[in-house]
């Protein structure tokens, strides 16, 4: 796993609180915060955004990852999902496919609760023998 200092995950773990706390969940009350750590360092949070038209939500860690984008980042060190949720929460398949385009396969994904309970995990880890922009490139 890439190392990613303590005071780093410090600052991510504070940075995906302040999204979950702007978190629009009208529908389902699952609110969700994800701040990512880029890779010249900068920190940038998301939360997730429900619509009535459910099919058009947008989760915390692809609107997390979005704000880098639009921001001028495009590689990522370190992603952390926060909930309230007693259970720690991972991201969603189509998170994790969005999250394999932009952090390296040993980064670190953490998903931290009210309670300060921690899991981590590897990119590859979640999304073992991913589709990447690797694959469209070789025939």
């Amino acid at each position: 796993m890439s190392k990613i200092k303590s005071d780093e995950i410090l600052a991510l773990v504070s940075a995906a609180k302040a999204g979950f706390e702007k978190a629009y969940a009208p529908y389902s009350n699952f609110h969700v915060g994800a701040a990512a750590l880029t890779a010249s360092g900068k920190i940038v949070k998301g939360c997730n955004v429900e619509n009535a038209s459910y099919g058009l939500t947008v989760c915390a860690e692809r609107n997390c990852l979005a704000q880098g984008v639009i921001s001028g980042e495009q590689v990522f060190k370190a992603l952390v999902v926060y909930t309230n949720q007693e259970k720690l929460t991972p991201p969603c398949g189509a998170c994790r496919q969005v999250i394999v385009e932009f952090l390296a396969p040993d980064a670190l994904v953490m998903a931290v609760n009210h309670n300060n309970n921690k899991k981590q995990w590897t990119v590859n880890e979640l999304l073992p023998d991913a589709f990447t922009p690797k694959d469209l490139l070789e025939k």
